[in-house]
Parts: C-alpha cells; sequence; structure tokens
C-alpha cells in the first residue's frame, strides 16, 4: 500500500457537522458562513474575514480589490502554485516573478535590490504577493518594511500557511500586509474539501470583498447609485461584475469543526516534521532551513537531494511505494509565461526546482510509516 505525500484527517465529528447542515434550512448563504468568518478571525488575531470556494477566488478578488490598472505590475515568488501568479493576469495587470532564497520563500536582498533599480526606472510595482512557501512565514516584517518605503501593497498568500507564526504573531492577521489568503483544500492545515478566505483589517477592502464574492452585488442602500431607496428586500444592484465565489453552510459546517483541531493538526506536524529533522541524513539531502522567531505550520516538508540526482530518488520511493511530489516548476517554466521572457535571473529558483522533494507529512502519518520513510530514504544510493 502507497504512503501518500499528503491527505485529510475527517473524524466522526466533522461528519456529523455536516449532517447537521444538510438537515438545515439553508445549504448555501446561510448563518454558518458568518460563525466560520467570524471562528477565522479569532483564530489570526484579524478584524475581518471572507471566505470563498478556494484560495485561487481569494487571491483574485484581493487583487481586485486594489483596482489594478492594465499596466500596473504585481510581483510574486517563482516558487508558487500558478494560481497566485494568473490571479495577477485576470485582472489585467502584469506579473513579474522574484528569485528565492534557502527557504523557498522570496529573497529578501534581491527584492529590495529590485525596487531600488525599478525606482530609478519609475516602474515600482501596485502591489506584491508574498508566498508563505511550506508553511514557513516570508519574512513578513522586512518586506512590510519595504513597502512603507517603496508604496506598494501587501497580498499574503498564506495556502500553505493557516497556524503558522512570527514572533509570536499569526499569519492571517494582517498586522504587516493589507489581506492574507488561505486556502482549504483537502490536503492544507484544515479542509472544507474545496476553499478559501481572506483576511483583512481593512473595512473598505471587505466591504467591497464581499460584493466581489457574489457576483459584484451589493443590496446596502449607501452603496446604491440608481435607486436610493426601496421598500422591496429583493432590489440590488451592480456596479462591477465578478463570479460566484460563495463557499456552502455544509462546507463551512466541516470548517468550523476542523478549525477545532488546528491547534492538535500543527503540534502533530511539528513532532512529524522534527523526527524528519533529527533523522535524515544531512550528507546526503539538504532539510528545511529554520529561521528564529519562526513557526512553520509544516503543511509541506521538503528535502533537495544532493549531487543533482532527484530524479533517481524520485523513481527509488516510487518503487518503495512512497509517494513524493515537486512543489514547484517555477512559474516562468510553463509555456505560456516563456512566451512572455519572464525565465531570467532566478539562479536559485532554478537550483532548487532541480534538486527539490517533497516527502510525506501529513496529520494521521503513523510513526511506523515514518520510521519506513527515514529507513528508505536514508538508504538511498
Amino acid at each position: 500500500m502507497f504512503i501518500p505525500y499528503s491527505k485529510q484527517s475527517i473524524n466522526n465529528k466533522d461528519i456529523e457537522a455536516v449532517k447537521k447542515a444538510l438537515r438545515s434550512e439553508f445549504l448555501t448563504q446561510g448563518s454558518t458562513v458568518g460563525k466560520f468568518e467570524n471562528q477565522l478571525t479569532k483564530f489570526t488575531k484579524s478584524k475581518y474575514a471572507t471566505v470563498v470556494n478556494s484560495a485561487t477566488s481569494g487571491l483574485y478578488i484581493a487583487c481586485r480589490v486594489l483596482d489594478l490598472k492594465k499596466n500596473d505590475e504585481v510581483w510574486t515568488s517563482s516558487n508558487t502554485f500558478v494560481a497566485t501568479a494568473s490571479s495577477i493576469i485576470h485582472t489585467g495587470a502584469k506579473v513579474k516573478f522574484l528569485d528565492i532564497d534557502k527557504t523557498g520563500n522570496i529573497n529578501v536582498k534581491k527584492l529590495e535590490n529590485k525596487l531600488i533599480f525599478s525606482q530609478k526606472k519609475k516602474k515600482l510595482p501596485k502591489a506584491i504577493i508574498i508566498v508563505h512557501f511550506s508553511g514557513q512565514p516570508c519574512y513578513p516584517k522586512e518586506i512590510f518594511s519595504l513597502s512603507k518605503k517603496f508604496k506598494f501593497k501587501i497580498i499574503e498568500d498564506a495556502s500553505h500557511a493557516l497556524g503558522a507564526y512570527y514572533d509570536g504573531i499569526p499569519v492571517g492577521s494582517c498586522k504587516h500586509s493589507d489581506m492574507c489568503i488561505f486556502s482549504f483544500h483537502a490536503i492544507k492545515s484544515i479542509t472544507t474539501g474545496e476553499g478559501g478566505c481572506v483576511t483583512t483589517n481593512n473595512y473598505k477592502y471587505y466591504k467591497e470583498l464581499n460584493k466581489l464574492r457574489s457576483h459584484g452585488i451589493t443590496k446596502e442602500k449607501k452603496d446604491l447609485i440608481l435607486k436610493k431607496k426601496s421598500k422591496f428586500h429583493w432590489y440590488y444592484e451592480v456596479k462591477n461584475i465578478s463570479f460566484n465565489f460563495r463557499l456552502t453552510d455544509f462546507q463551512c459546517a466541516l470548517g468550523i469543526s476542523q478549525l477545532k483541531r488546528l491547534d492538535s493538526f500543527i503540534k502533530k506536524r511539528k513532532i512529524l516534521a522534527k523526527r524528519y529533522l533529527n533523522s535524515l541524513d544531512k550528507n546526503k539531502y539538504e532539510l528545511p532551513s529554520l529561521i528564529k522567531g519562526y513557526e512553520s505550520s509544516w503543511h509541506l516538508f521538503v528535502i533537495k537531494v544532493k549531487n543533482n540526482r532527484r530524479d533517481a530518488f524520485y523513481k527509488y520511493l516510487n518503487s518503495k511505494k512512497i509517494s513524493s511530489v515537486l512543489h514547484y516548476i517555477p512559474v516562468f517554466l510553463h509555456p505560456y509565461y516563456r512566451k512572455k521572457n519572464e525565465n531570467k535571473n532566478f539562479k536559485q529558483t532554478i537550483e532548487y526546482y532541480k534538486n527539490a522533494v517533497s516527502i510525506p507529512l501529513f496529520v494521521d502519518l503513523k510513526k511506523k510509516q515514518q520510521d519506513y520513510v527515514i529507513k528508505q530514504i536514508n538508504e538511498f544510493k
């Protein structure tokens, strides 16, 4: 039987919560949505939360809120899932990529140098989407400081990082950003099957996020243009068009149930990660780099196989019935971005791409299974 690299953890309480929601009056657009959002704000210590049907949707509406124009630039990590970049492009703005450091996150020194150069060219970014890769915070304070100096907005792609902290501050608090996006995909910190969330401390952004989540519709009297007053509750207007990105009540019920176990989920992931860090052969593999004061949510455990033997290592694990995955193919290497010539000067990203492998790490990974994984990895020749 294959050991997967990741999987969800669903218990009977989760199932009962969903069953209860399915028997309720509202399957969607009911009160459970707001309850889930309230729980998320409490956990992240943010003021507002808007749940959506995916992190991709969350990234898109966060970009929309910034009112990006055709020639605006938004910069992001080259080491991320394609949705981070495509959410920018769907707004009509231009995406530019940034190289990474040994953590897999944006290289802050290179970012600063690029900002200085771009300032001279009078072409600074409107925003930067930082990616908390694998669950490790991406230098929030340092990049926030740069944002004040160079006048750009910050969106956090925290799809991997619900439950992560930096200097005691929860990722998602938006203390050092404008908005933060989480994913509730099946194998993330918690799951709603598919789903996501945008947190913010900006009330104006929050109101706009809620409109963009549901076709751009508003019913609030102060937002109405054509009919300032209506005696009918069903009257609404659309000022800016959008799509249906809503999350259902039964998905939110699952999210509420899962959120109750998030602390225990992260605790287990940390235990598993520590066993890997203490047990894997450091002569053969480069293990994750840890930053003092940062607490990763350990969505992924990525190792780098030395001596350019990653592909042989992947085949070896497969033969031992151990699943492994690459996170990620650099976005600029995909055909769409190759056409745009967006593949320059990313030495660290390419080096990472050639050697990185994500090995099994999930809440229900048994000690016996992990022992087997460690043994097989250390025996690779």
